[in-house]
């Protein structure tokens, strides 16, 4: 097993090892009988730095997923203190290991949520070793309210494993996890509606997948809506969800970081079908939606200058995200 864990110095030779509940590093922390070997690399290529953050299935390796993305194998060799291989390029490595039930208070901490996370028990690192390059660089990376660093960690997974979410659940087009949800507590999906109840189906299938598991609220939409524009998603979300019908409340596992729940790891989850309905869901027939013609568009387009409003010039000064790129969007709608 590969992660991405965050580790709080002790003393000089022994740290807090944050092992979440819902982590492979703990599933192996708790399988030992005695005590586990670790080695931690600071400082490997960034490709083989994201595959340890990878949502990968157990006992898939992370760093096949790293090879796979660079084209080429991560050279390993072996450590000189534990039975661990470790990559060859990492600036640092450290060497060491964990012994089962010796835990420590760790934190507190202020993570990718946005809060400070409390202090909580967790496994004590011992140092037995630590190798460098000359000149050795020490990375890090920037956590806090998003966005922050750690974002397009989180972005790249997303588009990353789209393809196999589809192998799981087909009729899924697109997702997308906003980054001020932080990640896990937040997706809207996109599918190919085929049949009444078929969002809810796909909220199901979604809290049945992985890490995937633990998201707080779902979205559901139509394949043609864009699940990257949240203005869209919204004005569907205002437009074809009836409370009482297409809002879904349940429960389940929740994110270790979560501190909104009444009991940690385990509260309520929403899902929001805000799908067209047709006939065989009992609705009222469903309206046709206002699409203003190609024609008036490209009038739009060709007359943008005589609104008083110079496009070019908005985005050379930096104004058009403010001004010119919502109106055009208004006009042209």
């Amino acid at each position: 097993n590969v992660g991405m864990y965050r580790m709080q110095k002790l003393g000089p030779r022994a740290t807090a090892m944050h092992w979440q509940i819902h982590k492979d590093g703990r599933a192996d922390y708790l399988a030992t009988d005695g005590k586990i070997e670790v080695a931690v690399a600071l400082g490997t290529d960034p490709v083989t730095t994201y595959a340890a953050s990878a949502p990968l299935p157990k006992h898939i390796d992370e760093l096949m997923l790293a090879g796979f993305l660079r084209g080429e194998p991560v050279e390993l060799v072996r450590a000189k203190t534990v039975g661990l291989d470790v990559p060859a390029n990492a600036e640092i490595v450290l060497e060491g290991y964990i012994r089962k039930d010796e835990l420590t208070e760790e934190g507190p901490f202020g993570d990718h949520t946005g809060y400070y996370t409390p202090s909580e028990p967790f496994p004590v690192f011992h140092l037995t070793a630590i190798t460098m390059r000359r000149e050795a660089i020490y990375p890090s990376i920037v956590v806090g309210k998003p966005p922050q660093e750690d974002a397009w960690l989180g972005k790249a997974t997303e588009r990353i494993f789209l393809p196999a979410i589809r192998m799981t659940v087909p009729e899924i087009v697109d997702y997308d996890l906003p980054v001020a949800g932080a990640f896990h507590n937040c997706c809207i999906v996109s599918i190919r509606k085929a049949f009444p109840g078929h969002a809810q189906k796909v909220m199901h299938a979604i809290w049945g997948l992985g890490m995937l598991s633990l998201t707080k609220a779902i979205v559901v939409v139509d394949e043609w809506v864009d699940v990257h524009d949240y203005e869209e998603v919204l004005f569907r979300v205002g437009a074809n969800v009836d409370p009482g019908r297409d809002v879904l409340i349940t429960e389940g596992p929740l994110d270790h970081l979560d501190h909104a729940p009444t009991r940690q790891f385990y509260g309520g989850k929403l899902g929001i079908d805000a799908t067209h309905k047709g006939p065989q869901e009992g609705t009222r027939e469903w309206p046709p939606e206002i699409e203003m013609s190609p024609e008036v568009k490209a009038l739009v387009d060709r007359r943008w200058d005589e609104y008083g409003i110079p496009l070019d010039a908005a985005a050379r000064n930096g104004r058009i995200s403010q001004s010119s790129r919502p109106l055009r969007r208004l006009l042209r709608r």
